[in-house]
């Protein structure tokens, strides 16, 4: 589960083989089909931003382990113009492209930690986190 999955983002069908990857990474990782569903979601959303943005970056994923609990990292890179105003680009509603902004304030729900690391002229990485719920009888 440690071994981390790299995939280009440069063309719609690079999102939907991310969204894909990622979703059967996920189902290995051991979450539920809906758990799965989300965090396919979250990958499409940042996968679109990377394409509508800055043309081409890159998307990373792997299993996750920290004491007893279990996951998966999702890591976006790419070399774009960078995000302006980060706070402000994950409130609801903004969008410098004329979108609906629900893209990356609906990535950061759908995931239980959620990063953003952005610098003008040089890019942005986005790090997401989702772990196992496992439930207690």
């Amino acid at each position: 589960m440690g071994e981390e999955l790299r995939l280009p983002i440069a063309a719609d069908v690079d999102v939907v083989e991310a969204r894909q990857q990622g979703r059967a990474l996920a189902a290995v990782a051991g979450f539920s089909s809906g758990e799965q569903t989300v965090i396919a979601a979250a990958i499409s959303e940042i996968a679109r931003n990377i394409l509508m943005y800055a043309k081409r970056g890159e998307i990373r994923f792997r299993g996750l382990a920290d004491g007893d609990r279990q996951g998966m990292v999702v890591v976006a890179e790419d070399q774009g113009p960078g995000i302006r105003d980060v706070s402000l680009a994950l409130q609801d509603g903004f969008s410098t492209s004329g979108g609906l902004g629900l893209g990356l304030p609906g990535a950061k729900r759908l995931m239980d930690e959620f990063e953003v690391s952005s610098e003008l002229g040089r890019g942005t990485t986005i790090t997401m986190k989702k772990w196992i719920r496992r439930g207690h009888a």
